[in-house]
């Protein structure tokens, strides 16, 4: 398990897709502090968007 926080109700692929996303993002200093946010509403929107529900 990575470092840092974890996501509810997500599985390893998306924890792996959000630090990834929350990564990129305070590379590029586009979102700043807001940075683990956006990449958290990223994943959980995919993760819907898949057909899952939280907590599968």
């Amino acid at each position: 398990m990575p470092k840092g926080k974890h996501l509810r109700g997500v599985g390893p692929k998306e924890q792996r897709q959000y630090e990834a996303i929350k990564k990129s993002m305070e590379k590029s200093k586009i979102y700043g502090k807001r940075s683990t946010e956006v990449a958290a509403r990223t994943v959980m929107k995919l993760h819907k968007q898949a057909g899952h529900k939280k907590g599968t």
